[in-house]
């Protein structure tokens, strides 16, 4: 068992591969990795792993797809003119801004989420932004952040030693701990393959929209932030 290393591992983690001994540290693993459970049906498969029961897989995956697309597609909202017109105002407004965002049909989950406005009067965006720190499996969700605060002004109740929320430092110690020269935040670039998965850097120093300019957005900003030294399998376009 990976996890309390005493008992004969009965069971594997669908997920994440993860070997347990019993109920409890089944639990146990899901809360300590945030682990779903649930197998990851868009994995990559190389050519030479991939079998019968992979096409399988992908087939059933594909009709599922297909499903709910159709039940989006069904959903009154899509035919709502307010709606059609709110996200065409804050597209276009991204447009404006060297923004290159993209909304998804109803009945994704990140069309559900998203929370993103754009203020008139002020004439700025106020994001919906998803913070995710792989090196502690966490990750936070931030509404109504505006476009001119800066990334590390963003960072500070999370990695920011002095700062930061108690509980929170405590969850993401190994980055308090270590100097912020060795932070290191990251987007992953949309519409690549998936084999080929790449990142931009980002300046924390600059502002969310400077950093946004000239990007594909998929309903909101991840921002995945690393320390230089544990990044690993993350690679950054032109490394």
């Amino acid at each position: 068992c990976e996890t309390c290393s005493e008992e004969e591992a009965k069971y594997r983690c669908p997920r994440c591969m993860k070997y347990s001994c019993s109920l409890l540290c089944v639990k146990k693993h899901k809360l300590a990795l945030s682990c779903n459970g649930v197998r990851d049906k868009t994995a990559f498969v190389s050519v030479n792993d991939f079998t019968d029961l992979n096409l399988l897989s992908d087939y059933r995956f594909l009709e599922d797809v297909g499903r709910t697309a159709d039940a989006a597609a069904r959903h009154p909202i899509v035919h709502s003119p307010t709606t059609k017109k709110l996200l065409y105002c804050l597209r276009n407004k991204a447009r404006r801004c060297d923004i290159d965002l993209r909304t998804l049909p109803v009945g994704f989950t990140k069309r559900r989420e998203n929370s993103t406005t754009f203020n008139y009067v002020e004439k700025k965006f106020y994001w919906h932004l998803k913070l995710i720190f792989p090196h502690c499996h966490a990750e936070y969700t931030l509404k109504g952040v505006p476009d001119d605060k800066t990334l590390a002004d963003i960072l500070k109740p999370y990695i920011d030693p002095v700062e930061s929320d108690p509980v929170v430092c405590q969850r993401l110690k190994i980055y308090t701990a270590s100097p912020q020269s060795d932070v290191q935040i990251l987007m992953k670039i949309e519409n690549r393959k998936q084999n080929s998965v790449r990142y931009n850097e980002l300046d924390a120093s600059r502002s969310l929209l400077d950093n946004l300019k000239g990007k594909v957005i998929i309903e909101y900003p991840t921002l995945f932030v690393v320390l230089k030294t544990l990044k690993n399998d993350m690679v950054v376009l032109g490394q």
